[in-house]
Formats: structure tokens, C-alpha cells, sequence
């Protein structure tokens, strides 16, 4: 960690007022951005991501942005108190590339829709376990914000650092969500409006946005 001296301070101190301009010190203290602002920025970064009010309609960066070459392959979610698998995926291994490539729609595989049992939503801990590549670059803090709406209230926010993945690594973890508790209102009003629960998962590298895939969720199977 770093910092200013003392001395720095006194000098800069009369000719600059402490923490920059007026435009960086009005979006220092925003609480919330829009989705429409995010669009228009070169770069975005957590700290945006966690202004967010609601669930985005559209991805906050193109395909190409993730240019280490992170490919999902197994994904798995499991009761932490049972140990029981509630659901779980992979990828087939040596796929043809050009099999899953869709041209009409650049976004396909940035989306998910999971059907679960009400029985899901009373669960306090499970545990998501995620396998991935990388390519040729270095990937340097590694990070994901994933975001949980039920229409339009924030539902739960979750933060994970993967942390540093060398090149053509494969890469496990297990990352443990506590969910929060919920009334039985609100989770009747889940089970009656199957995929109105949604969520965004955000993925950095070095702080900044390079992949955005997004989720809807029913409980009534």
C-alpha cells in the first residue's frame, strides 16, 4: 500500500482542493450508475458494476473483450449441508469450435436459464464449483461479480477473487453462497413468476471488464 507524505500534501494542497476536479469528485460520491451510463464508457469496472439498481437488458461488453480466452467447462451446485448435486453441466470434451459457433447471435452462451424446485429457494449454503481455461495471456486478478435480482430489488451481491491463472492453465474452485433469508411472501412470489429472478455475473481481469453473462431462474419444476 501506498501513500502521500505529508510534506506532498502541503505542497499540492493550496493549488489543487484534496480529491481531484469537480467531475471526478461528483462521480466519486454516485451511488448509483444507470445501464445506459455504463454503455457509454471505454472501461468498466467493479466499483460500477456495484452502483447497478437492477438487472441489466443488455451485456456491458462485446464477446471479443475477453481476450485471455477464458472458456467455461463444468459447472456444479451442490447443497453444502447435504452434499447432494442440484445441478450440473460441462462441456463435451475436444468440441468442434465450429459446431457451437453462432453467427446470427454473437451472445449465444452468455445466457443461462435454470429451472429449480421451491425447495431450492429454502437452502442457506451451496457451494458452485467452476472449471475453466485459459489461453496464451496471463490472467492477473482474476475476479467476478455476480448480482441476484428479484425484478427490480437486489437480492444478494456476491464477490470472488479467482486470483492469478498462469497460461494454458485448467483451473477449479469452489465458491460457497450463503443465501439470504427470505420471507414466505417473497418466495411464494418467486415460485408464482418463474424468470423474473435474474442475475448478472461480471468477470475482471486487472480491474477491468472482459466478460457478461447473464441468468434467469424459475422454482416451480
Amino acid at each position: 500500500m501506498s501513500g502521500r507524505s505529508s510534506n506532498s500534501n502541503e505542497d499540492t494542497g493550496r493549488a489543487k482542493k484534496k480529491g481531484g476536479g469537480f467531475l471526478a469528485r461528483q462521480s466519486k460520491a454516485k451511488k448509483t450508475i444507470t445501464e445506459e451510463e455504463l454503455l457509454k464508457k471505454d472501461t468498466v469496472t467493479p466499483d460500477d458494476v456495484l452502483k447497478l439498481t437492477k438487472c441489466t437488458e443488455n451485456y456491458l461488453c462485446e464477446p471479443g473483450a475477453n481476450i485471455y480466452s477464458i472458456d467455461f467447462t463444468r459447472f456444479k451446485i451442490r447443497d453444502m449441508e447435504t452434499g447432494t448435486v442440484l445441478f450440473e453441466i460441462a462441456k463435451p470434451d475436444n468440441i468442434d469450435d465450429e459446431i457451437i459457433d453462432n453467427d446470427d447471435d454473437p451472445n449465444a452462451g452468455r445466457f443461462v436459464r435454470y429451472k429449480f424446485t421451491p425447495e431450492f429457494l429454502k437452502l442457506t449454503t451451496v457451494g458452485a464449483t467452476v472449471e475453466f481455461t485459459v489461453g496464451d495471456k496471463p490472467v492477473n486478478n482474476f475476479r467476478m461479480i455476480e448480482r441476484h435480482y428479484f425484478r427490480d430489488r437486489l437480492l444478494k451481491n456476491f464477490d470472488f477473487e479467482f486470483g492469478f491463472c498462469i497460461p494454458n492453465s485448467k483451473n477449479t474452485c469452489e465458491h460457497i453462497y450463503e443465501f439470504p433469508p427470505l420471507d414466505i411472501d417473497e418466495v411464494q412470489e418467486m415460485v408464482n413468476h418463474p424468470f423474473e429472478t435474474k442475475s448478472d455475473s461480471f468477470y475482471f481481469v486487472d480491474g477491468k471488464l472482459i466478460m457478461h453473462n447473464k441468468a434467469d431462474y424459475a422454482y416451480d419444476g
